[in-house]
C-alpha cells in the first residue's frame, strides 16, 4: 500500500514521502495515528500544490528579506547616550537601543536579528550586522552620540 507520510517516521522517512508499506503496517499503526494517509490520487495532488506552495513562500519570503537588506545598507540610524569628554560612554548600547532606533524609523527588526557581540562602548559610527533572513546579514552604520 502507497502512503504519505505526514510526519517523520524512524526508518521510513521524512514529511511529504511517498512510500510503499504493508498494508497492515499502515491500516493499524500509521492512519490511526496521524503519522500518513493513503496515497489516493487526491491526496497526491493535495500534496503537489502543497510542496509548490511552500517553494513560492520561501522564494517570497528569501525576496522580501533581500528588499530589506537593500534598504537597511543605505540607512544609518542614530544612537543618543550619556558620555564623557573623550568619547567615552557612561554606560553602552546595547542590541535593544539598534532594534528600537531601527523600529522609529520604520523597519521591524528585533533585538534577536541584531547580531552584536559585545555592547558598543564608544561614541561615533560602528558597522552592526543585522540578520534579517535565512542567511542574509546586513551591517547597519550606527551613529553614537553623546548627550
Amino acid at each position: 500500500m502507497r502512503v504519505i507520510l505526514l510526519k517523520d517516521v524512524a526508518g521510513l522517512g521524512a514529511p511529504g514521502a511517498v512510500k510503499e508499506v504493508k498494508e497492515g503496517y499502515a491500516r493499524n499503526y500509521l492512519v490511526p495515528r496521524g503519522l500518513a494517509v493513503e496515497a489516493t490520487e487526491g491526496n497526491l495532488r493535495r500534496l503537489t500544490l502543497q510542496k509548490a506552495a511552500a517553494v513560492e513562500r520561501t522564494r517570497r519570503e528569501r525576496q522580501e528579506a533581500e528588499d530589506l537588506a537593500r534598504s537597511l545598507e543605505q540607512v544609518v540610524i542614530e544612537v543618543h547616550a550619556k558620555g564623557g569628554e573623550r568619547g567615552r560612554l557612561f554606560g553602552s548600547v546595547t542590541a535593544h537601543q539598534i532594534a528600537d532606533a531601527l523600529a522609529a524609523r520604520g523597519f521591524e527588526i528585533s533585538k534577536k536579528q541584531v547580531e552584536w557581540d559585545e555592547p558598543i562602548k564608544s561614541a561615533g559610527f560602528h558597522k552592526v550586522p543585522v540578520r534579517v533572513g535565512p542567511g542574509i546579514v546586513v551591517r547597519v552604520d550606527v551613529n553614537v552620540v553623546v548627550k
